[in-house]
């Protein structure tokens, strides 16, 4: 009996079918066999390694920083110590310097009257002589009132000439020259001149005087120039 196909191709494209290669994933038993599942699970796997080795990673660098942070943390309060200490010396040594300060302050003035009173003595001319010397203004530059008697009036001149002339006297100033009349004896009287006079101390030049430290060269007081 004759069979006559009346689908036309269908027999071709059960050949073609039969002909053409079909790939296929091994099967294993427990695994989805939906190849977009096994993607995802990869990449999370894949994920869930990367995120691992970055843990590890930071955790490494954290403990390294945390030794570090102990370091530095004992070096500062090592550093704390030392500059307690260092503050300590500073305030000890800014409370010696004011004390050197105030003594050379002293040393420098117990010259002063010495120089004055041997200028003083020193421009004293002939016919003249002191009643009193006192000061009446203070330290650094003292200003010294001077009340004496003169046989004449050109010898007083000659004592205020004098007492300008010194290095260590300055600004001679007369207050006053009252004529008065001195008894000699036998009855006879003479006239001399009551006399008041200022002057202030200065600083002689350098080149006049010696400036030796009273603590010698090895102690230096900040802000103190020194000298006699």
């Amino acid at each position: 009996m004759i069979e006559v196909n009346l689908l036309p191709g269908k027999g071709k494209r059960k050949s073609s079918r039969r002909g053409m290669p079909q790939l296929a994933l091994p099967a294993i038993p427990g695994l989805p066999k939906d190849r977009w599942v096994l993607g995802a699970g990869a990449l999370a796997l894949l994920a869930l390694v990367v995120i691992a080795s970055l843990f590890f990673r930071v955790a490494g660098e954290a403990e390294e920083l945390g030794i570090q942070l102990e370091a530095a943390q004992r070096d500062s309060a090592r550093f704390a110590d030392v500059i307690q200490r260092a503050e300590r010396l500073q305030s000890q040594r800014d409370s010696i310097a004011q004390r050197v300060a105030v003594l050379q302050d002293i040393d420098e003035a117990r010259y002063i009257w010495p120089h004055i009173l041997d200028e003083v003595g020193r421009a004293l001319p002939d016919y003249t002589w002191l009643v009193s010397l006192q000061q009446v203004a203070a330290a650094p530059h003292p200003l010294i009132r001077i009340r004496g008697r003169a046989a004449t009036y050109f010898a007083l001149t000659s004592f205020m000439e004098n007492l300008e002339a010194s290095p260590y006297l300055g600004s001679v100033r007369l207050i006053a020259a009252d004529p008065v009349m001195l008894s000699v004896g036998a009855g006879s009287q003479r006239r001399i001149y009551d006399y008041s006079l200022e002057a202030r101390y200065q600083d002689p030049p350098p080149e006049l005087v010696n400036r030796v430290p009273l603590f010698g060269a090895s102690v230096a007081v900040p802000g103190n120039g020194g000298g006699f």
